[in-house]
């Protein structure tokens, strides 16, 4: 039975023999090798019975309460006599610390875990009085023990997010040219795996670069891709999976919807007024309640936008535009309802009918919009499909960046944004999937 004091420590290996306390409010723990380690060639795997010299070494570990403890590890260095074996002379090895390290492999665990948690390398390592450096190798080391190639999936995110700001960079004929350094990732939607990787720009030609590497099962096995109403995007999927269907997200949809809502008001108090809205404007002044939905309006506030409204726009363009908006999300809201065919027919009918009868510019733009990636809007519809499990990891991507106040590696950047962002998930949800 192993001694108390050796079971609260807790390094496997190590047996501790006694504790002092320092004059510095430190606790010293001196431990030996177990006799299960002791004397173990690493190269041949005999014991030896050789002993060379003494050494000792002083491996950081956990904090344990408010006072430091200091592990003291009095080992020995052996000989092996085994013949034919190219290890002549070696210390003590146990699994609680590796070989040649100054910290615990639990330390190491810990500090990687904290980074992991999102927070900055820099704070980590001066609560756990460690050098930056350090804490660092311990993330890159927990990275390379992450799955080097991502599972396949049936379900597939793609979207964009910024790296860094644009920048201004002189080309090599002379002219200076706006750089955005773009990122595009690849996200695991039934949440099982999280971000699967990351590659530069936002073009289809790096969509296809990074479906070119995974292989021909992986990319058979993605039933649908969720994207953004992105042309590069959906031509490099349709390119490199053929097979797949395209479910466009409905809040960028939605979005579309309430930009021109935005430009029918902007544009119709220019006409009418000569100048932008002020506050004294009843179309201003009800700006964010164009924007909300029917349901998150009381009647008193619906009655008061739309009256408000019909006096300060004579044209009728404004209310006829929201009303677009609101047949759009009707349409978008058969997906929650199951997407039955009658339905999605019935309510896509009312759509058009209503863009058509109205004939606002805005409106048209939005239709023609919907026309053009019809397909895809009738896979979300079917499916529920959406790229919000994408949108959040982008969330997380930029947390680490704001944690970070930025990186000038980029390396490192993308290790601490996939060690962050390939964490446990939740259950996978059921999705409806096309027969």
């Amino acid at each position: 039975m192993q001694h108390a004091t050796t079971l609260l420590l807790g390094l496997k290996g190590l047996v501790v023999q006694r504790v002092e306390l320092a004059d510095d409010g430190a606790r010293v723990v001196h431990a030996i090798t177990n006799r299960e380690w002791a004397g173990v060639c690493p190269a041949c795997g005999r014991r030896s019975t050789s002993v060379k010299d003494q050494a000792m070494t002083s491996p950081k570990d956990l904090p344990y309460g408010p006072a430091a403890v200091k592990v003291l590890w009095h080992k020995r260095r052996w000989r092996c006599r085994t013949g034919g074996c190219p290890q002549r002379t070696f210390t003590d090895r146990v699994p609680a610390v590796a070989p040649g390290a100054r910290t615990s492999v639990r330390l190491r665990d810990a500090v990687a875990e904290a980074v992991g948690e999102n927070r900055c390398v820099a704070e980590v390592a001066r609560s756990h009085r460690l050098s930056w450096p350090t804490v660092q190798r311990a993330v890159s080391a927990a990275v390379a023990a992450l799955p080097a190639e991502p599972a396949p999936t049936p379900l597939l995110g793609i979207d964009e997010t910024r790296f860094g700001r644009p920048r201004w960079l002189l080309s090599p004929d002379g002219r200076w040219v706006l750089v955005e350094p773009w990122e595009t990732g690849f996200v695991d939607l039934t949440g099982a795996q999280g971000l699967l990787g990351q590659v530069d720009g936002r073009t289809g030609a790096a969509v296809c670069g990074w479906l070119a590497q995974r292989s021909q099962a992986w990319r058979d096995a993605v039933r649908i891709v969720a994207i953004d109403p992105s042309a590069p995007y959906a031509a490099a999927v349709r390119q490199m999976l053929p097979h797949t269907a395209i479910a466009v997200d409905h809040f960028h949809l939605v979005l579309a919807a309430n930009r021109a809502v935005t430009k029918v008001r902007q544009r119709v108090t220019r006409e009418y007024l000569g100048r932008r809205g002020r506050r004294t404007d009843p179309a201003w002044v009800n700006r964010r309640h164009l924007l909300r939905g029917r349901e998150r309006l009381s009647d008193k506030r619906f009655t008061q936008m739309w009256n408000a409204c019909v006096d300060g726009d004579p044209s009728g363009e404004l209310l006829a535009t929201w009303i677009a908006k609101e047949e759009l999300r009707s349409l978008l809201a058969c997906a929650a309802d199951g997407g039955h065919p009658h339905q999605i027919r019935r309510r896509l009918g009312d759509f058009y009918s209503w863009c058509a009868r109205v004939d606002v510019p805005e409106v048209t733009v939005l239709a023609e919009l919907i026309d053009t990636w019809w397909p895809a809007v009738l896979t979300f519809l079917r499916t529920a499909v959406t790229n919000a499990a994408t949108e959040g990891t982008n969330r997380l991507i930029k947390q680490v960046k704001r944690n970070a106040c930025g990186f000038r590696n980029r390396r490192n950047y993308r290790d601490r944004v996939r060690f962050h962002c390939t964490r446990s998930r939740e259950r996978a949800r059921t999705r409806r999937l096309p027969a």
